[in-house]
């Protein structure tokens, strides 16, 4: 009730479906060109799934084995090369939903509530009997930090160990698809059963997938078009070839000219993967980037001189540090001495007050006894009289 509560009032997950993003698979493995070894990794992939329970049931490895009972696989390669595209059609093949884990509500800003979510997934998984795809996974299953400085590496490490955990008694398929494999904690590497690298295609490859990003019968092209130069030409992955296939047809539309006399030719292609290279040009610019040395040159340059000038700023701030610590002990010093003195000279002028009393009240019975003596001598003076 508490989370409830907390979630509606600062925004969070209400259930379980709103972790994942369910997907009904349309694409399977003839819809992705891929290299022969890594279709080969797939199909035994496969036929692991397929498999599962003769291994686990009839053969009785289950009795034996009470963890590690699914079945984990691990898809790395570069960005484009159909990590994503297969992940679906394994899912298409063993006609089971895709799960999609969504960080953007995975993650949370409560201290334990991610690990929380980390459980929910996969139990989701397990109650639709879905695969589970955590694309992008090193971005929950990275390196756990050895040394724990700060709340935020405690709470990392504490998120990458439940998602071990759960991994470990899953009874289902989990798909993890990254770009750099060397980012993955190397805990996962027991635990997953399958690891299939994509490569990037060949010039064959790359021709054949030109050729499929277009209708057979509806894509208008022109006489000119030449996959295979374009195949030779541009070494670049599927994920490229499909956006410059997309812009080719983009930059053709609005040539001007009647709509039913409009074609793609070799040109829009050609043009489309140069807007393709040229993005990823600008993305890759840095600010260390120096147009008068190489590019590590540059880097290394400004790195090195960066590195001085935090040194030097350190030193001082040592330096102003010292200076400040040895000032505030000798304030604690003379706040101390003063402290000390203060207490003397009130302790003295409280003996000095007592004393005055005493002294006052010595003076008060003397006077009395003066009047007392007095009085009783002019008595007896009238009396002789």
């Amino acid at each position: 009730m508490a989370e409830s509560i907390r979630d509606l009032l600062f925004g969070g997950v209400s259930g379980d479906r709103d972790l994942v993003e369910a997907i009904e698979p349309r694409r399977s493995f003839d819809d992705v060109v891929l290299p022969a070894t890594t279709l080969r990794a797939l199909n035994h992939a496969l036929a692991l799934v397929r498999k599962h329970d003769l291994i686990f049931d009839k053969w009785g490895l289950a009795e034996r084995h009470s963890s590690g009972l699914g079945l984990a696989f691990h898809f790395a390669g570069p960005p484009g090369t159909g990590k994503t595209i297969c992940a679906e059609a394994l899912a298409y093949a063993l006609d089971k939903k895709l799960l999609v884990v969504r960080y953007a509500e995975l993650e949370s800003r409560w201290v334990g509530q991610t690990s929380k979510h980390v459980a929910a997934v996969f139990r989701s998984a397990a109650r639709q009997d879905a695969v589970l795809f955590f694309d992008e996974a090193d971005a929950i299953a990275g390196r756990r930090f050895t040394s724990i400085g700060a709340a935020y590496e405690r709470e990392a490490n504490a998120i990458v160990n439940v998602l071990l955990h759960e991994l470990e008694s899953f009874p289902g398929v989990v798909i993890f698809a990254t770009n750099l494999a060397a980012n993955i904690d190397p805990a996962f590497e027991r635990r997953i059963r399958t690891h299939i690298l994509f490569e990037m295609p060949d010039v064959e490859e790359r021709e054949r997938i030109w050729r499929v990003q277009l209708h057979a019968r509806k894509t208008p092209l022109g006489p000119d078009v030449d996959f295979r130069a374009l195949a030779e030409a541009y070494p670049r992955s599927g994920g490229d070839i499909k956006n410059a296939v997309l812009k080719a047809a983009q930059i053709a539309t609005v040539e001007p000219g009647p709509d039913s006399e409009k074609r793609i030719h070799q040109r829009h292609f050609i043009q489309g993967m140069a807007e393709v290279m040229a993005a990823e040009n600008v993305m890759s610019q840095s600010l260390f980037d120096d147009p008068t040395a190489g590019p590590i040159g540059g880097v290394m340059e400004r790195l090195a001189e960066g590195q001085e000038e935090l040194r030097g700023e350190l030193g001082v701030l040592v330096e102003r540090l010292d200076s400040l610590e040895q000032r505030v002990r000798s304030l604690a010093s003379e706040h101390s001495s003063r402290g000390v003195e203060l207490e003397r000279q009130q302790v003295q002028l409280a003996e000095t007050l007592v004393s005055g009393r005493r002294h006052r009240d010595r003076v008060l019975i003397y006077l009395a006894a003066a009047s007392a003596l007095i009085a009783s001598a002019a008595l007896a003076l009238t009396l002789i009289g």
